[in-house]
């Protein structure tokens, strides 16, 4: 029996100085209400960096880059798992909105990170990027 490659879903640390873009997620059902970082899955023959620039342009309506990836890879539920990268807009991108499974953004300062109630799979990614976006700060 071969095992399956897991499909890889990226996620954006989308930062704007040393504020974190979260996403309230409308869909699906179980998820709505909760907060993640946006993204979605890489298709197939996609690399990671063209999949989080076309989801974002997709689900935020905005034009970005992908800077680098950020160390460790979360489970998700089977086959999923979770990448991320941070990522900043392109100096002529539009505002984010919430145009695709989310109905609400928001930017979080440092301080204001852990007031929006992460998808619980989104937790150890975010505290990763929390503690490297502390370490450049130093």
């Amino acid at each position: 029996m071969t095992q399956r490659e897991p499909t890889v879903v990226v996620a954006a640390a989308l930062l704007d100085g040393d504020r974190l873009l979260a996403a309230r997620r409308s869909a699906p059902p179980e998820l709505a209400g909760r907060w993640e970082l946006p993204g979605g899955k890489v298709e197939p023959g996609e690399r990671p960096e063209a999949a989080l620039v076309r989801e974002l342009r997709e689900e935020l309506g905005v034009e970005c880059e992908a800077v680098e990836r950020v160390p460790g890879e979360w489970p998700l539920r089977p086959p999923y798992v979770l990448q991320v990268w941070t990522a900043r807009l392109r100096p002529a991108s539009p505002a984010p909105a919430a145009l695709e499974d989310h109905d609400a953004l928001r930017w979080l300062t440092p301080a204001e990170i852990w007031d929006v109630a992460w998808l619980d799979q989104d937790v150890p990614a975010v505290r990763e990027v929390v503690t490297r976006l502390g370490s450049r700060a130093r």
